[in-house]
């Protein structure tokens, strides 16, 4: 017998909130609410993951020696209102902004959301969440694409985003939000261990 998701099951016209949300029994999916809906996410590709996990290793060490704040990594919620609770890729929260941080998730805007786009998600990310994060003050939004292998970096201009940068392939990114950090794009998309080599 067939397991059916809460999305299987839900009145078509529900409006989801956060505590319908928090009361998901876990069935191994990843949830987001976006405007009220529940959406849930297909597992990551092999790509996303590889680009998440290395953008994490150079962004995290960078704030951990400098004092700037906490770097977090998907799953964790972030509860912007009651009806958008997103899971960004990547979260950075300043030191003088912890105090969102609770021990279940982030209550209100984080400093920096990092989304990297899939085929299946990429109209929600670069439309929707785009939009719910700048209505929410999320002041930095960066968009990678792993498979084109391009960076969009967005900050928060009044109550829409400006492009402050876009870099692509073995270009060197210069993050605004952290001054003096250089990535090298090449090693956040990286590349496979070739069978054999050593």
């Amino acid at each position: 017998m067939a397991i059916q998701t809460p999305l299987q099951t839900a009145p078509q016209d529900k409006v989801w909130t956060y505590d319908d949300y928090a009361a998901l029994p876990d069935d191994g999916n990843r949830y987001e609410v976006i405007e009220g809906e529940l959406v849930m996410a297909p597992a990551p590709r092999v790509d996303h993951q590889r680009c998440s996990f290395n953008l994490g290793l150079i962004i995290g060490p960078h704030v951990k020696s400098h004092g700037l704040g906490e770097v977090l990594a998907a799953p964790c919620d972030v509860v912007l209102d009651e009806r958008n609770v997103l899971q960004p890729d990547l979260i950075f929260i300043s030191r003088d902004r912890l105090k969102i941080v609770t021990e279940k998730n982030l209550q209100g805007a984080p400093d920096l959301a990092v989304e990297i786009l899939s085929p299946s998600s990429l109209r929600r990310d670069r439309i929707q969440k785009r939009r719910i994060y700048a209505r929410h003050g999320v002041l930095h939004l960066w968009l990678l694409d792993a498979q084109a292998q391009t960076l969009e970096e967005f900050v928060l201009d009044g109550s829409t985003y400006r492009l402050a940068s876009a870099c692509e392939g073995d270009e060197i990114f210069h993050p605004a939000i952290f001054p003096g950090l250089d990535i090298p794009l090449k090693e956040v998309w990286g590349q496979p261990l070739q069978e054999g080599a050593s």
